[in-house]
């Protein structure tokens, strides 16, 4: 319609809480010399209950809540692949970062290369080989980015990609992956198509988790031995 706005915006809260969120982590972390961030402060300490995987965990799946499993088979193999080139896109496009950055080794550029595809594929990865704290910041940080810009990108191009129906909205959660960013941008694209995305979103970071930390780091490794 004539002198429709092209996008609708709508705050990237979620990056905006989890950006304050690290803000904090690191305050609380270097006045106390501790290690769980704002929770060694003693009158916060309840944070380390609410920060903890279960619940990150739950507010991931629950995002998935009202799709429709008739809708969610439309996507068929065109979701499958989305989630696979998904994963590996990104996870390239980051270790390609890490070894700008002059790193390495697999577990440091692993590491970071799970962290381009969502904040918590990075310091899930990194937990689990091994690395560093250093490495693990740096691979929340790049997923934190990533999840800004998607959810800001999300509206404005959504008119050019067809991201319209329940079916796209499938295939771009599983292709862009970040659950935060996709919901929001979807949220200001078409309120509607939020499970959609964010359903596929969700497998993806649960598949990342599971091919960063093997597969993909063994790649690493061998190429890199």
């Amino acid at each position: 319609m004539a002198g429709q706005a092209l996008y609708r915006w709508t705050d990237p809260g979620s990056a905006i809480a989890i950006f304050f969120g690290l803000v904090l982590a690191y305050l609380g972390g270097r006045i106390t010399g501790g290690k769980k961030g704002i929770a060694d402060i003693p009158g916060l300490s309840g944070f380390s209950l609410m920060g903890g995987a279960m619940f990150r965990d739950f507010t991931i799946v629950a995002t998935a809540m009202g799709a429709s499993l008739v809708k969610i088979r439309q996507a068929g193999l065109a979701g499958a692949i989305a989630l696979l080139l998904g994963i590996l896109v990104a996870f390239i496009f980051g270790a390609g970062v890490a070894i700008a950055m002059g790193y390495r080794d697999a577990v440091s550029i692993t590491t970071i290369g799970g962290g381009a595809c969502t904040f918590i594929i990075g310091p899930v990865t990194g937990g689990a080989l091994g690395a560093s704290s250093e490495v693990i910041t740096i691979s929340i940080a790049a997923g934190l980015v990533k999840s800004i810009l998607v959810t800001i990108a999300t509206p404005m191009v959504a008119q050019y990609i067809g991201l319209n129906n329940s079916k796209t909205a499938m295939i771009y959660g599983g292709l862009i992956g970040t659950t935060s960013g996709v919901a929001a941008g979807l949220a200001a694209t078409d309120p509607k198509l939020v499970p959609y995305g964010a359903l596929t979103a969700t497998f993806y970071t649960g598949l990342g988790c599971l091919l960063c930390p093997s597969i993909l780091y063994l790649l690493v490794g061998w190429i890199y031995s």
